[in-house]
């Protein structure tokens, strides 16, 4: 058979959906949420893991970064083993796997064991991610795909929108296992119906000729240590640390390798040449971008209500409820916009209201609650729906079909890495400006001023009348307490400033991606 021509229409555009294909994508799209899910559900309840299973504070963060390194490394490897087990097995293979891991992980014995199982389970459910980007542009026919990418899109943002609020309510109400044991029965169903339902592809043993070990190895330590320094390097203040310092210089010289054997090998594990197509190459510098805002935005507002509010689990999921409800409402005309105009207009309509939503949160005080956070969070989940449907067509929708498999594990990865990125720079951000604006709000705490000594001798009075022992220590710790909370309230709103410059950055290299060709089998409203 003749290979397929970027300007060919594969032969789903020219045959109607059938019935059991779509069951089978519906299953897919359901694996990846509980895949992203996992990750949100777990993180908003590390500190009770640690307490059951005795852990360190500096051990209990490897619960996260173990599976965070894991998956990235088969995200992109996820093409490969899509063409040579076809995209069924590969899925199947990878919910069970994700699945078997989850009972494992809930059923640890040490937080050495722990790390293990979660490993596994980042690398084995990894797979589950891109397979369904992949086969969404596979399956579909080009008048289909917009709803289709309304469903995937609001899917995978709805789930790290959720995940803090599910995850304590389930370690409140039950205990810590159930982050994982929750997996068990949907995860067995989905690799069930996978199995008997999709037929998209045939796999291809004799790609394991010529197999580039070389390329596989390089890559797990270029995209492992380079995770690894982004979630370790902010704890240790970066290049203080020699392991940050020694995993810098692996990350590097893997990465040059890495690179060096994509381009020059004939059977590479990644093909990079998709980057050869313009939209292909923006549609991942957005993507890179929409991760910074999707993870860091969903990682900042629980910190900051936690820190500033002292709201608990369930009263941050609430506020950050909001946010979902609003991508649930605003994904259909989203969807619709998106199969009317071309996708650089929408994606950048969602661009610019993402850049208005962070910088509306760049103005909050320190008695912010869920009145004042209601519209920032509005602009932002819809400014969601409005960047992840136009972006996954920008990036994939040119591109020749049998290239996508391949492509959407790169774009997915993109993603990632900017999450990954993005909280490394947050958390980086955030510390250097706690520490500036402390350092100048504290400068009022000197005897030299008026109203600093009339408060002073206020609280260390009230203090002395409830019985403190030392009410003059009891009422500076107090005033240093509102000094660190009104510093951190800045300093958040700092973060969240830069975040909106990032995404005005993004805006303005739109014009860099062309409009796609009107072409046989290519959807006329791109």
């Amino acid at each position: 058979m003749a290979a397929v021509s970027p300007t060919t229409a594969p032969q789903s555009e020219t045959r109607p959906m059938e019935t059991a294909q779509f069951v089978g994508w519906v299953a897919m799209v359901v694996g990846m949420f509980l895949a992203i899910l996992d990750i949100q559900i777990v993180a908003s309840s590390l500190e009770n893991i640690q307490a059951g299973l005795s852990a360190s504070p500096d051990e209990i963060g490897w619960v996260q970064t173990s599976y965070l390194i894991a998956e990235v490394v088969m995200i992109p490897l996820s093409g490969f083993l899509s063409r040579l087990m076809s995209t069924r097995w590969l899925f199947v293979i990878s919910a069970v796997g994700f699945t078997v891991m989850s009972v494992a992980s809930a059923f640890a014995w040490s937080i050495e064991s722990m790390i293990w199982f979660r490993a596994m389970q980042g690398f084995l459910g990894g797979a589950m991610i891109p397979t369904v980007f992949a086969t969404t542009y596979i399956i579909f026919p080009p008048d289909k795909r917009n709803a289709a990418s309304v469903m995937t899109g609001l899917i995978a943002t709805m789930a790290p929108t959720i995940g803090p609020t599910l995850g304590g309510f389930l370690t409140q109400s039950l205990s810590w296992h159930w982050l994982f044991l929750i997996n068990v029965i949907p995860g067995l169903m989905i690799a069930a119906v996978v199995a008997m339902t999709l037929r998209v592809d045939r796999g291809d043993i004799g790609l394991l000729k010529g197999f580039d070990l070389r390329g596989l190895l390089s890559m797990a330590v270029f995209l492992g240590s380079l995770e690894y320094v982004l979630d370790e390097g902010p704890k240790d203040d970066w290049f203080d640390e020699t392991a940050i310092i020694y995993g810098t210089v692996t990350c590097a010289l893997a990465g040059i390798y890495f690179f060096w054997r994509m381009f020059t090998y004939d059977k590479p594990i990644v093909d990079l040449k998709s980057f050869g197509d313009r939209n292909f190459t923006m549609g991942c510098v957005f993507s890179f971008t929409l991760g910074v805002g999707l993870y860091g935005s969903v990682y900042l507002m629980p910190l900051m209500l936690g820190r500033v509010r002292g709201y608990d689990s369930l009263e941050i999921g609430i506020v950050m409820a909001v946010t979902g409800i609003t991508q649930f409402l605003s994904a259909p005309i989203a969807g619709k916009m998106t199969a009317k105009y071309p996708p650089r207009v929408v994606l950048g309509i969602g661009l610019a209201l993402f850049a208005t939503g962070l910088a509306m949160h760049g103005f909050n005080t320190s008695e912010v609650s869920f009145n004042e956070l209601i519209w920032p969070q509005v602009v932002r989940g819809a400014a969601l729906m409005f960047c992840m449907l136009p972006v996954t067509n920008l990036a994939l929708g040119t591109l020749p079909p049998e290239k996508i498999k391949n492509a959407s594990g790169l774009y997915n990865l993109m993603r990632n890495l900017g999450g990954a990125i993005g909280m490394a720079a947050i958390n980086t951000l955030l510390d250097k400006r706690i520490d500036y604006h402390f350092s100048i709000l504290s400068d009022h705490i000197n005897p030299a001023s008026t109203a600093f000594k009339d408060y002073l001798a206020t609280l260390t009075a009230r203090f002395g009348e409830m019985g403190l022992a030392d009410p003059h220590a009891a009422a500076m710790k107090f005033i240093v307490n509102i000094v660190n909370r009104e510093a951190s309230i800045i300093s958040f709103n700092d973060v969240y400033l830069a975040m909106a410059a990032a995404f005005l950055i993004a805006f303005l290299l739109l014009p860099l991606a062309k409009p796609p060709r009107a072409e046989p089998g290519v959807d006329a409203a791109h």
